[in-house]
């Protein structure tokens, strides 16, 4: 078993799941709680990027494993029904935050009822504002924050505009959010 499976099983039971439980969760593809596709953002705090979230987004915090350092070798925080991992750059080899002001390559996109409230909110907790809440040709409205840790996130809702499908949710699996998290979400 390698030291990645040892450390979700010992994770999981530490917050309650029996062994058979965590084992079950992960022989499952994608395991409960995942898309098939999870963003994994390096920051250069991530202790710092999980306080911003929380308070940006009303991320939920799932756990983190800090080194001997206190470095967060790997961390993942949930907003709405999405997961995303997160963990210090220079713990990982080969792996850098991004650089202000350098061109990014990526981004994370996220639906939400209000972006109006959501883009505020992040706002107020540190966030660049780059585009403002607009409604946008394609349907959505549409906003853009650049977070303090360099990940830029474009918050949006679909609008009566939209492709049915967006505007009616049909383009996503069924999945409820977690009980009490993100009014706006």
């Amino acid at each position: 078993m390698s030291h990645a499976c040892r450390l979700f099983l010992v994770l999981a039971m530490a917050v309650g799941a029996s062994a058979a439980d965590a084992a079950a969760q992960l022989a499952s593809a994608p395991p409960k709680g995942f898309r098939s596709v999870t963003p994994y953002l390096y920051v250069d705090d991530a202790t710092a990027a999980i306080a911003f979230y929380v308070k940006a987004f009303d991320a939920e915090e799932l756990y983190g494993y800090p080194n001997e350092d206190g470095a967060i070798v790997h961390a993942e925080i949930r907003i709405g029904e999405a997961s995303i991992m997160i963990g210090d750059a220079d713990v990982r080899p080969d792996t850098k935050p991004p650089q202000a002001g350098a061109p990014r390559s990526s981004g994370v996109h996220l639906y939400v009822r209000d972006v109006d409230a959501v883009f505020a909110q992040a706002v107020a907790a540190g966030a660049k504002a780059v585009v403002p809440p607009a409604d946008m040709p394609w349907g959505h409205r549409f906003a853009l924050v650049m977070d303090p840790h360099g990940h830029a996130w474009s918050i949006a809702t679909p609008g009566a505009d939209a492709p049915p499908a967006e505007a009616e949710g049909k383009d996503q699996p069924e999945a409820e959010a977690p009980a009490g998290k993100g009014k706006d979400f």
